[in-house]
């Protein structure tokens, strides 16, 4: 009798102890913000730890059957707001290991920054595309999150750069991967499909041979520095380069070309750029600056053209059926309203809450500490969807 009479209390205790445990989204403060992104950097940096130092001796990094060597050389003092990194990619292309092999260690010796880590990786296919596959970005990725745990690089320091086929690969992984880069150097090689719209917030140095004819190479340098003098015509913030066609120089420039190294040094990545253009390439990204989108909404060719300004966030173009907008208290004031446009029309006006879901799982996403975000705004078909 006193088992039958205490059932319903038990099942509503079971109940209540169920909807309590679930995930929250309540709103926390600006404050409180600060401190849960903190803790996430700490904690799984502190997690990442042992990893970290196990790929860092024995010079390579293993994301499934995807793997990549690499050397480190450090340079100079360690700076009050963290080291550089100088990922440097290797010539070469389809052909033999040892040929491949050969330029990975040319590479090495190549270049010599004042201050920073000097990344080399040897790249994980023998083929003409051998930096611009897929598995590349994650890889890359992976590097860089390894490079601020053990060597204390600043993520906003990070600079990619490449010779002949590691050219190509700056052609195509600058602007595909631009809110990675505080700036690019791309050395002798040749464009092919790159999205040059996508470089609007990333200093771009370009240097070829004025002999240099080799698919196209020196013809093509003086194409995309005219249309990067024609963009920067029309929009003063972006599109910031330095075109080099190296007088009376083959495709080996004698090193002339190790001005790109000062040169990409005086910069620091922005984050939060104010206007971005973003067109997906054949590799597909669910991530740029501010922006996502789904894997399912990830598809060559699809375009966002957007911007901010002060507590206003504008949508001049957009491809896909959702979006995400991304926010935090350092680039707007979410406390206060928010407006946004798609076209000239209002979708939203209101208050967007910070929630430590939204911080936690924008950590889990990109391991960069400056691509934390506290609060999101999702358009779906035109419609916004918090």
């Amino acid at each position: 009798m006193f088992l039958f009479k205490a059932a319903p209390f038990y099942l509503f205790y079971l109940l209540v102890s169920v909807t309590f445990a679930q995930p929250s989204n309540k709103s926390i403060t600006a404050k409180q913000a600060v401190n849960e992104t903190e803790k996430v950097i700490s904690d799984y940096k502190e997690k990442h730890l042992p990893t970290s130092k196990a790929d860092w001796e024995k010079g390579k990094i293993q994301i499934g059957s995807d793997s990549l060597l690499f050397t480190v050389k450090i340079f100079g003092e360690k700076p009050s707001d963290g080291r550089s990194m100088f990922i440097s990619m290797h010539g070469g292309g389809s052909g033999p290991a040892s040929m491949n092999d050969q330029q990975y260690k040319n590479q090495q010796r190549l270049y010599k920054p004042a201050e920073g880590v000097y990344f080399v990786p040897r790249s994980p296919s023998n083929t003409w595309n051998m930096w611009h596959q897929e598995p590349v970005d994650g890889l890359l990725e992976r590097a860089i999150l390894e490079a601020v745990i053990m060597e204390g690089v600043n993520p906003n320091k990070v600079y990619i750069m490449g010779y002949s086929a590691g050219g190509d690969g700056v052609y195509q992984l600058a602007p595909r991967m631009a809110d990675h880069w505080a700036a690019a150097a791309m050395m002798a090689g040749h464009p092919g499909d790159a999205a040059i719209l996508n470089l609007r917030n990333l200093p771009f140095f370009l240097a070829v041979g004025e002999k240099d004819a080799a698919y196209n190479r020196n013809a093509l340098l003086t194409e995309w520095s005219n249309r990067l003098d024609s963009l920067q015509s029309t929009d003063k913030g972006g599109f910031v380069h330095d075109v080099h066609l190296m007088a009376g120089m083959p495709h080996w420039m004698k090193q002339q070309d190790t001005i790109s190294v000062a040169w990409m040094a005086k910069f620091k990545r922005n984050p939060y750029p104010q206007k971005v253009n973003w067109i997906q390439d054949d590799v597909v990204r669910k991530h740029f600056y501010w922006l996502s989108v789904p894997q399912s909404s990830a598809v060559k060719g699809h375009t966002v053209f957007a911007s901010y300004q002060g507590q206003e966030i504008d949508i001049q173009r957009n491809d896909n059926d959702t979006l995400y907008i991304h926010l935090n208290d350092k680039m707007m004031n979410l406390d206060k309203q928010i407006t946004i446009r798609q076209n000239g029309k209002v979708l939203f006006k209101g208050k967007v809450t910070r929630s430590k879901e939204l911080i936690q799982k924008s950590y889990a996403d990109r391991r960069d500490a400056d691509y934390i975000f506290s609060g999101e705004v999702v358009l779906v078909n035109g419609k916004v969807r918090m």
